[in-house]
């Protein structure tokens, strides 16, 4: 038997650009000499859902179950079911004359989202400025739909997610054994029509399943029960993030009743030697950090020493076969640096593998897409980046490392300069003094028009501890440094760090509100802490004064961790006005508000002096000049 596979992106993840890991790993196995195809499923099941003729069928079922949340939407179906084709064609190719034909009054119906879009947005002149207000109109439109969908016919519905609230934090596999009992929403049976036209298409006897997030694992358990009811012969394997970070400590053999391998860390090695056990050419036994089932015992293969296939030799990642023409562009947020992760089309790729850094406390660092640091060279990079060119027509790139090297940046910047290739580009980085200004001057001409970073929590005492290697100050110069050079910058931003008073809470938002004032960053999100098992405070946390309460391991995930702070503020309590604050100043607005005022309960005032940033900047110039 010869393996023709089948690499598939379950349901949700990005719908404005392809995830890159079954490219990655296409890439590498064509040059191995294997068979193989790829499709991104979540991107064929959103265009077939959002189609007038499904949406007919979803009011149909809402009705059929008494279901009548959203009755404005349900009055108006017709209209819905009129004008979602063009809406969808519209966010798929962004023409000037569809977009003023969205904006007539009479067009769009005007729902929950629609009847309060935010009139003072300030739109950019002409035809830009007309296609993106179509643009932000058609996806309030969009997710009016998705309203609908998930309060009236399929719970689990989400854009970028699907069920990810029975796979996250599933220390059992119970709930999502029941879940996958039960009769097949009007979703999934769509979803289930779509892969067994792609099954039918390329013939594949292995389906492998990437599966990046907790919002992928329903969709991809859902697929291959599908695939062993009704293509029994074709073998079925897991692998991705979520398998890396949460399946690690797996013992549940129920997942092998839809599922024959489940694989850890960089894919090429252990779907190579799956690929040749499902060819009979080698035994269970030399397979490699791969769960399979024998004895009805849950079974981790790793054959000692590891086939290791290093960064710089992979081949670049190859994106043909997907139909980058489906892929729709949202504009739910106004702000140029946050659409980015929802607008226009980026081809993915990394710089490096792992981080060089790969100290900070929160961190999985003991983890191999962490704590294995691989480089290439910049010519081997550019090299890549010519080849996706020629393979998608998209001159966009995102470079999705853990953090971009500041020396692999310089090279990769100068090699696209020497080299005359004209891309745009953005990526993550870590905030060291290495960004000068004269370096962020040659990415931004190299193409460069963003960065992203972890500020985290903006408190020198909490940066130490975190291990970050950086202080404010720090980050405020190397922000300026690429915000004078117009690369926008956006600030991960973490709030509910172990010991973290209610103090340095209000502190930190004063540092975040100061930054966006004198423009060092554009763009920021807040998420509330969480302990994991893979990191130094989930292995060592008396270390950083909390205390582990669960959740009990019970055969199957293991990664989030629930745990107390007994000197720490009651931390939930901020997210709501930490987040208000911050989408006023993603706007450009209210940095005169009191902090107070952002909250609805007695806060602190904060300590820092009211030019802090002001400060630090000054001291940059000083240290210029002198």
């Amino acid at each position: 038997m010869n393996a023709n596979l089948l690499l598939v992106t379950p349901p949700f993840t990005q719908l404005n650009t392809a995830y890159p890991a079954t490219a990655y790993i296409k890439g590498f196995l064509i040059e191995k000499g294997v068979s193989v195809s790829h499709v991104d499923l979540s991107i064929e099941l959103f265009t077939a859902v959002f189609t007038s003729e499904f949406l007919a069928s979803i009011f149909k079922e809402a009705n059929e179950l008494g279901n009548y949340h959203y009755p404005q939407i349900q009055e108006k179906k017709s209209s819905y079911i009129s004008s979602v084709d063009t809406v969808i064609s519209f966010l798929q190719k962004q023409d000037i004359t569809t977009a003023k034909k969205i904006l007539k009054d009479s067009f769009l119906p005007k729902g929950h989202r629609l009847s309060k879009v935010n009139k003072n947005i300030q739109w950019a002149d002409g035809e830009i400025g007309i296609i993106d207000k179509a643009k932000h109109h058609a996806t309030l439109f969009i997710e009016e739909i998705g309203d609908f969908i998930q309060a009236n016919v399929d719970e689990f519905f989400a854009f970028t997610r699907y069920a990810e609230q029975i796979a996250t934090s599933a220390s059992s596999f119970d709930e999502l054994y029941e879940g996958l009992s039960y009769q097949p929403t009007l979703i999934e049976d769509e979803m289930m029509t779509v892969l067994e036209t792609k099954i039918n298409a390329h013939t594949p006897t292995l389906v492998c399943f990437t599966i990046p997030f907790p919002g992928n694992l329903f969709a991809a358990l859902r697929c291959a029960q599908f695939i062993k009811q009704f293509f029994p012969d074709i073998k079925v394997a897991f692998g991705g993030g979520y398998c890396n970070t949460e399946l690690r400590s797996l013992e549940d053999p129920r997942i092998f009743e839809f599922v024959d391998f489940i694989s850890l860390d960089d894919g090429e090695g252990p779907l190579l030697k799956i690929v040749k056990y499902t060819e009979g050419k080698i035994t269970s036994d030399e397979l490699e950090r791969t769960f399979i089932l024998e004895n009805n015992q849950v079974i981790y293969k790793n054959k000692i020493p590891n086939t290791i296939y290093h960064h710089r030799n992979l081949p670049a990642p190859d994106y043909s076969g997907l139909d980058f023409s489906k892929y729709v562009s949202f504009l739910d947020v106004v702000n140029p640096m946050h659409r980015m992760w929802t607008d226009d089309r980026w081809n993915k790729l990394t710089i490096s593998h792992g981080c060089y850094w790969k100290q900070c406390s929160f961190c999985d660092v003991s983890l191999d897409y962490i704590g294995n640091y691989q480089n290439t060279t910049a010519n081997d990079l550019v090299d890549k980046i010519e080849k996706i060119i020629q393979d998608t027509g998209i001159t966009g790139f995102h470079f999705v490392d853990e953090a971009a090297p500041p020396k692999m940046l310089r090279a990769l910047s100068e090699t696209l300069i020497e080299r005359n290739i004209n891309i745009t580009w953005w990526t993550n980085i870590r905030f060291e003094k290495t960004f000068t200004s004269e370096l962020c001057e040659v990415m931004a001409k190299s193409g460069c028009i963003a960065v992203t970073g972890g500020l985290e929590v903006a408190s020198d005492r909490l940066l130490a501890k975190m291990k970050k290697g950086v202080d404010i100050a720090q980050v405020t110069r190397v922000a300026h440094n690429f915000s004078e050079h117009n690369i926008m910058v956006h600030a991960y931003l973490m709030f509910g760090f172990p010991t973290q008073t209610e103090q340095e809470t209000i502190d930190s938002l004063d540092v975040v509100r100061q930054l966006f004032e004198k423009n060092c960053i554009q763009s920021a999100y807040w998420h509330q802490f969480t302990t994991t098992i893979h990191s130094p405070i989930g292995k060592n946390p008396e270390d950083f004064g909390i205390n582990i309460t669960g959740p009990e391991f019970k055969g199957f995930a293991q990664n989030d961790l629930w745990h107390e702070d007994p000197q720490g503020a009651e931390h939930p309590k901020y997210s709501k006005g930490l987040n208000l604050a911050l989408n006023s100043y993603l706007n450009k607005t209210g940095f005169d508000i009191p902090l107070q005022d952002w909250f609805d309960f007695p806060v602190a005032a904060t300590t820092h002096p009211k030019g802090l940033i002001e400060r630090f900047l000054l001291e940059r110039k000083t240290a210029q000049v002198s």
